[in-house]
């Protein structure tokens, strides 16, 4: 009697072990389910957030010209020679000619460019010049390769040719509704930059030299 008695309670218990056993399992499932997710999500590529994309270079190339424009006055339109009526002499008083008249320029740098590019022409001529003196055999690979390292984008340099021992080219720094740009020949210590004159809007070709 005792035997059927525990067999009996052995076997009405089983079911209730069973059903405890399978929620275990299934609690341990989803335990590991969610630790798979965790590892997945901790090792995967991480998105990006906003605002960390790589700078274009035409935004590296405008953050370059601010910066060696930084000490120059904000844009304005250039200023024309001065016009009006002459002087009205007094009686009696005779106007005596000089003897050299010196001629207004009309055309050029000078009365093209308005005060920020005129200042930030000298910074940028100075700039490249001391950076092209040094170097040796200047053929127009070694000169981009300089004015890269400048900040000068390759969108930027036109006309890059070797003549013999020089290496002739232009660089286009309109901004702003400026119309500056730069003619260089790289030859060592006789190396030469100079201001020249851009179209205001279109593409680039040099225009007037400084005189």
């Amino acid at each position: 009697m005792r035997r059927t008695s525990a067999l009996t309670s052995t076997v009405a218990s089983s079911p209730h072990r069973l059903r405890r056993t399978l929620a275990i399992a299934a609690l341990g499932a989803l335990a590991l389910a969610a630790c798979g997710t965790e590892k997945t999500s901790a090792n995967g590529p991480r998105s990006k957030p906003a605002g960390t994309a790589e700078v274009r270079p035409s935004a590296a190339f405008t953050a370059m010209l601010d910066k060696v424009a930084q000490s120059c006055p904000p844009s304005a339109a250039p200023e024309a020679p001065p016009t009006g009526p002459a002087q009205t002499l007094p009686p009696g008083s005779v106007e005596m000619p000089p003897d050299v008249e010196p001629i207004a320029p009309t055309a050029g740098p000078e009365v093209e460019l308005n005060a920020r590019d005129w200042c930030a022409s000298n910074l940028h001529e100075e700039r490249i010049a001391q950076a092209l003196w040094d170097l040796v055999d200047p053929t127009p690979t070694k000169v981009r390769t300089i004015l890269n390292d400048l900040g000068y984008v390759d969108e930027r340099i036109h006309d890059l040719k070797q003549s013999g021992a020089t290496t002739r080219f232009f660089l286009d720094l309109r901004d702003k509704g400026g119309r500056l740009c730069l003619e260089g020949s790289a030859a060592g210590e006789n190396t030469v930059v100079d201001k020249c004159v851009a179209p205001a809007t279109g593409p680039f070709t040099p225009g007037e030299r400084k005189q």
